[in-house]
């Protein structure tokens, strides 16, 4: 059985895996991390861990600590050059985010054809995957709710209140919740945009992450959520060896 963990910004996702079928998972908050040995059952024997952290040093040593007792170390990975069929362009492939390399191993084994891997969380990723497995870039921005945030801490006059997605918003929570979605959609079907420019015709969106659901209505694109893309991408490394 191995053990696979994603340590966001907000949430912590695991997921235990024995003969190419998940037996286990479950999730708590990252500000919650040292309670993740009772969460996870740290008595556990694992044939391997293998970890995404983008949660920072407090999580790595309390994901450490909860699985000291597990008969192996938890691996860190690194975001590569090339893996499991997937290669970067990234100017330094050690610089992205590893939870986005394993989002993108994840979607690569997952669907067949060129895909944009959208990380719908505390910020908003799009990344853009060739059929062949090439990386070639992507962007970075607010997720929704990091939007509604700032303009709650940085106007005098916007502060944080109920709102609804809709076309002509006649109020202001409803202006703030819309441009923030409005805006991750728009980022979405850019990136899009320039995909099919530069001949990728047929392009799936693979969406995941704690706003994939509120994102997947507002794009007018061919789009799957995957609940845990970077747990499946983590499996990926472990059962294809790479």
């Amino acid at each position: 059985m191995i053990l696979v963990i994603d340590a966001g910004n907000t949430r912590i996702k695991w997921g235990t895996r024995e003969a190419g079928a998940w037996r286990q998972a479950g999730a708590c908050a990252t500000a919650d991390s040292a309670a993740l040995e009772a969460a996870i059952g740290g008595e556990r024997s694992y044939e391997r861990i293998l970890v995404a952290n983008v949660a920072g040093p407090k999580v790595r040593v309390d994901i450490e600590r909860a699985v000291s007792g597990s008969g192996c170390g938890a691996e860190f990975i690194v975001s590569r050059s090339a893996q499991c069929g997937v290669r970067s362009s990234y100017d330094e492939p050690g610089q992205l985010g590893c939870d986005r390399w394993a989002a993108l191993v994840g979607a690569h084994r997952l669907f067949p054809g060129a895909c944009l891997v959208v990380g719908a969380g505390t910020a908003l990723t799009v990344d853009a995957l060739t059929e062949d497995g090439l990386f070639l870039g992507g962007i970075i921005a607010p997720g929704m709710e990091l939007m509604r945030r700032a303009l709650d801490e940085h106007t005098a006059g916007l502060a944080l209140r109920p709102g609804e997605v809709c076309f002509f918003p006649s109020n202001t929570g409803d202006a703030i919740v819309s441009g923030a979605a409005h805006a991750c959609a728009g980022a979405v079907e850019r990136m899009a945009s320039f995909m099919r420019e530069s001949g990728h015709e047929s392009v799936r969106v693979v969406l995941s992450g704690g706003g994939a659901e509120h994102l997947r209505p507002l794009l007018a694109l061919d789009t799957i959520v995957v609940e845990n893309l970077v747990l499946e991408g983590l499996t990926a490394m472990v059962e294809e060896a790479c």
